[in-house]
């Protein structure tokens, strides 16, 4: 009986295929020895084709890691089109910006170094982002979720990352912090007024998780996180 994972080798076998440069991100993360945390190619590609179902010329990215799904992005966007990433990590910067170049898609990323909650208040008086993508610390995603409504406008596609871990989210008493923030997050989306949103499970080579998926119906600010 195949598995979960023989489905993941097919899928993106048919669907992704192979892509030397994106291989070499991701090995170069692996020899650098950062997490193996990135989203899986589906997923990716996923982002990739939502973007660009979206129209969306101006992305914003909440953690970069090593710059896997930036390319992603930047590709998405095409020439003309901004991709801002927010890294904490000065070296996962360096190395993002390295693997953008391999990528060639330099001349349209912004690799940002800093906490998210310091970073993004000085991107307030940029223009509007079409889509938010949110991969970062689980534990600040409320505060994330709040400066994507007031970065995006109606309209803007936000996309919070890791919302299921493993089904633990469902878990109200849990104590684990990461899993308290995804749960958080989601209950953000469903109760703020500026966000219409839904989430889907997802089962692929990381395992169990999901993501949910919202739309900025109302960009001015709210309460805050």
């Amino acid at each position: 009986m195949p598995t979960h994972d023989d489905v993941d080798v097919f899928l993106t076998t048919t669907l992704v295929g192979d892509d030397p440069i994106l291989d070499a991100t991701l090995r170069a993360q692996h020899d650098a020895g950062l997490p193996a945390i990135e989203v899986a190619p589906v997923n990716a590609k996923f982002l990739h084709l939502l973007t660009r179902i979206a129209g969306a010329r101006r992305v914003l990215e909440i953690g970069t890691l090593g710059g896997y799904s930036t390319i992603w992005f930047a590709r998405a966007v095409g020439d003309g089109g901004r991709v801002v990433t927010i890294e904490a990590e000065a070296v996962n910067a360096d190395l993002a910006r390295s693997n953008l170049a391999r990528a060639g898609v330099s001349d349209r990323v912004e690799v940002r170094v800093g906490r998210g909650a310091d970073v993004l208040p000085t991107l307030a008086s940029e223009e509007p982002f079409d889509l938010v993508f949110i991969d970062a610390d689980k534990e600040s995603n409320t505060i994330y979720l709040d400066w994507a409504a007031r970065l995006g406008r109606p309209g803007t596609v936000v996309v919070l990352d890791n919302v299921v871990r493993g089904g633990e989210v469902a878990d109200a008493a849990t104590a684990d912090t990461k899993v308290r923030g995804a749960r958080r997050g989601v209950e953000m989306l469903g109760a703020d007024p500026r966000f219409d949103a839904t989430a889907l499970q997802t089962l692929d080579r990381k395992g169990w998780d999901g993501v949910a998926v919202a739309i900025v119906v109302d960009a001015v600010a709210g309460p805050g996180a």
